[in-house]
């Protein structure tokens, strides 16, 4: 039986809670004391290799992926997610399901829904008030769940788009902390005792999403899907290689893990786009400038194709990795990666975090350089922040191009500034992290609130209206 490298000699207990409350310095530090590969034991969970070395990680990549389990190393999301999920399959289950999801995720579909995402970024922004703070990261889940419901759900209006819009943004912040985020690691609060229960508050909210799914797709069946072109619609009329279309399950449970892996993660990285931008005075200046030289912005997709806007987006997503790291890969038998000797049943955990901030590739890894993205090609072991092989996120494209489009829709059109100095730093919220939440807690012996203190990110003031950006100098904007 080979050895794992480089053990953690903490207990077990107390690995687990420094992963759930500081997951990338629990990484630092365990990288500092052991180098680019380091073995952890979660009370609970099991054992973990964490790899942070890119060209260990292009070997996982290069293997045949027969020789992994992943789905099963994904154990943890179903309860949020079910256990029809993309990400839970494994095998022939896992191809056959990726096939029939990849068509509304990608080419012409894109061109299909990017007036849709700068339509509602223009509306949800037109709400903003002048001189007004706002909070960045709740501006942006705003925008991102109206994505989900319009583009993926096929909802605009109507009672159940209305029941479905405060439901799933309770739902999803029923872990908006890493207190509260603790229910998701540790099993014995996964209990249902009822509403007063932070678990049974989470079970009954996805009850009722549960049902509200199940109704529009009852619907869906009865009427027909017809020169619908929704995400939903497209997964209805999607057949396999046998004739055979998703069962009702199957939509239920990949409608929840596009939202879970979809609304959260977009929004979190666009606010810290905005945070970075109004934070680096010659960035936001030269994103303005390459927004200015465009004739026109009425073509979304020629918007998408921006250099620098486009390295924007890549340095965020390269600082700001939502998922720390990706999905674990599970020897199914013994192999050989990096020169060590790994047996079978081995979980192997590439870490996003790590690669990201390795000095060799992104020298200065702390500072927010755009250029770097235009001046070297990365490869996919070296920039992951969507995964990778075979398991690397379905609706990336998308993803993307929602960025991109939030950023120019907003930018093109206002004048924006941090109305706050103090940085900002990532915490856990969920499997994901976001920014940093300081909270007061004040309470009886009945309950305890938690009151935002500090809201996330960076909150940011209007400083100009809907005027064309045609013209206008950026803002002076303060440092921090």
């Amino acid at each position: 039986m080979s050895q794992l490298p480089n053990r953690i000699a903490s207990p077990p207990w107390w690995q687990l809670i420094n992963w759930i409350a500081d997951p990338l310095g629990f990484q630092n530090r365990y990288s500092q004391m052991y180098g680019d590969i380091f073995t952890m034991q979660l009370d609970g969970m099991g054992t973990y290799v964490v790899i942070g070395n890119p060209k260990m990680i292009q070997e996982i990549f290069n293997q045949d992926t027969r020789q992994f389990d992943v789905g099963r190393g994904n154990a943890i999301a179903e309860p949020l997610v079910g256990r029809n999920s993309l990400m839970l399959m494994d095998g022939d289950r896992h191809h056959r399901e990726r096939k029939l999801l990849m068509p509304p995720f990608h080419g012409e579909r894109l061109h299909t829904y990017a007036k849709q995402i700068c339509l509602i970024t223009e509306q949800v922004a037109s709400q903003w008030q002048i001189g007004q703070s706002f909070v960045a990261r709740t501006a942006m889940q705003t925008i991102s769940l109206e994505v989900i419901l319009q583009i993926v759900f096929g909802l605009s209006k109507g009672e159940r788009y209305q029941q479905l819009k405060p439901l799933l943004t309770t739902w999803l912040d029923t872990t908006d902390s890493p207190l509260r985020s603790s229910i998701l690691f540790l099993r014995f609060l996964q209990k249902d005792w009822g509403t007063w229960t932070p678990w049974g508050q989470m079970k009954q909210r996805q009850h009722q999403v549960h049902h509200l799914l199940q109704a529009e797709i009852d619907e869906r069946r009865q009427k027909g899907s017809e020169g619908r072109t929704d995400v939903l619609s497209l997964m209805m009329a999607a057949r396999d290689e046998n004739g055979q279309a998703m069962s009702d399950e199957e939509l239920r449970d990949e409608l929840l893990t596009i939202l879970f892996a979809g609304h959260e993660t977009t929004a979190t990285t666009l606010a810290w786009a905005f945070y970075q931008i109004h934070r680096n005075p010659n960035v936001c200046e030269k994103l303005l400038q390459e927004l200015d030289g465009l004739e026109a912005l009425s073509n979304p997709m020629d918007i998408a194709q921006l250099p620098y806007l486009t390295a924007v987006c890549q340095e965020t997503l390269r600082m700001y990795p939502v998922i720390p790291v990706i999905f674990p890969r599970i020897t199914k038998s013994p192999m050989k990666i990096g020169g060590y000797e790994f047996d079978a049943e081995t979980v192997l955990m590439p870490s996003i975090y790590l690669v990201h901030y390795r000095e060799d590739l992104y020298p200065n890894a702390q500072q927010f350089k755009p250029e770097r993205f235009l001046e070297h090609q990365y490869t996919p072991s070296e920039y992951l922040p969507f995964g990778g092989g075979s398991r690397r996120c379905l609706g990336y494209a998308l993803a993307q191009l929602e960025m991109k489009l939030v950023l120019a829709t907003v930018l093109s059109q206002y004048q924006l500034a941090l109305a706050e100095r103090r940085p900002i730093k990532p915490q856990r919220r969920g499997f994901t992290l976001a920014p940093h939440w300081r909270c007061a807690v004040s309470g009886d012996w009945k309950t305890i609130e938690i009151i935002a203190v500090a809201r996330l990110l960076r909150t940011l003031v209007l400083r100009g209206g809907a005027a064309p950006r045609q013209g206008i100098s950026p803002p002076n904007l303060p440092s921090i």
